[in-house]
């Protein structure tokens, strides 16, 4: 195994820091341009979806830096996912995925969230009445075959409870390789890793810094005094500090940042070493759920009250 990967529950790896690409502008020269940049900072690892809009940019940097000789397609990890109105048909939203990206696989297929969206909905906000029933082994069945055809080299789930990660378990011949949710020192998901790990399942973490700059997010991680002074202490940002936390978890971190100094710092975190001492007084930060649901359920007319179920039986 390469460094900085982890091994999954199929024999594929995953490396350990990936770029996320939501880009709420979605400007396509800028994506491309922070795709391109971070390959050449070690980045190995590129998570996109169908609703964050980034799908062409990540796919033509991609393209243009194998081309060019920057890296091989072996040693990139490319991570999508199936929008909640794509349930009834995850072949045919894999293979649209494909043709935006320009490749003949990815490395990995996520079902993005476990709600079911009638199929014109393509907003990352619905209303109330944009949801429907979800079949989830219909869909399940659906991610297997993707599997099965060659569309991609694993499928997982994202967002997904314990409760959910169990009732999926029911009926998957196959197991999910991942579950990518929000984990950050102030949403630990201890009961989430503890049943994951029973199973096999990778946790990966996305806003492992608790969201800055993100319209859910809040500066709350980096900005607490635990944090700060465990960063002043060796010398590093508290940005890496919450980085390194999520690594010395066993889990995976996406991080999402285009500013090149940023980019750098985070690459960075994968140097830093925590000891025992301050991996306890992370232990001691209150947790606070920052979290995508928690905002839609203040910002939107509708209560959201599908997504917000996710979250009360404790992911």
């Amino acid at each position: 195994m390469r460094n900085y990967e982890t091994m999954l529950n199929n024999g594929e790896t995953l490396p350990i820091i990936g770029m996320g690409t939501y880009s709420g502008e979605n400007d396509r020269e800028t994506t491309e341009t922070a795709v391109r940049t971070a390959i050449k900072m070690g980045y190995r690892h590129f998570d996109t979806a169908k609703i964050y809009g980034s799908e062409v940019a990540v796919g033509n940097a991609l393209r243009r830096a194998i081309h060019d000789g920057l890296v091989e397609r072996e040693d990139i990890h490319v991570t999508s996912k199936l929008w909640s109105s794509d349930h009834h048909d995850p072949v045919s939203a894999l293979q649209q995925t494909l043709q935006r990206l320009g490749m003949e696989y990815i490395d990995m297929y996520l079902v993005h969230w476990p709600v079911a969206l009638k199929p014109w909905v393509d907003y990352p906000i619905p209303a109330e009445e944009d949801f429907e029933e979800l079949d989830m082994e219909n869909t399940w069945s659906g991610m297997e075959r993707c599997l099965e055809i060659g569309l991609c080299r694993s499928i997982g789930v994202s967002n997904f409870s314990s409760t959910k990660i169990q009732h999926l378990l029911d009926f998957a011949c196959v197991t999910p390789v991942v579950n990518q949710v929000e984990m950050h020192p102030m949403w630990r998901q201890r009961k989430l890793r503890s049943i994951c790990r029973e199973y096999g399942i990778h946790v990966s973490a996305y806003s492992p810094l608790g969201g800055p700059g993100n319209a859910w997010g809040t500066t709350t991680v980096v900005d607490h005094p635990i944090i700060q002074s465990i960063a002043h202490k060796h010398n590093a940002t508290p940005a890496q500090v919450a980085l390194r936390w999520g690594l010395c978890q066993g889990s995976s971190v996406i991080v999402k940042s285009f500013n090149m100094r940023r980019m750098k710092e985070n690459m960075e975190a994968l140097h830093l070493k925590l000891d025992e001492w301050d991996l306890v007084d992370i232990n001691k930060m209150e947790e606070r759920k920052i979290m995508r649901g928690e905002w839609l359920s203040n910002h939107t007319t509708s209560p959201y009250r599908t997504i917000q179920e996710l979250w009360d039986d404790e992911i």
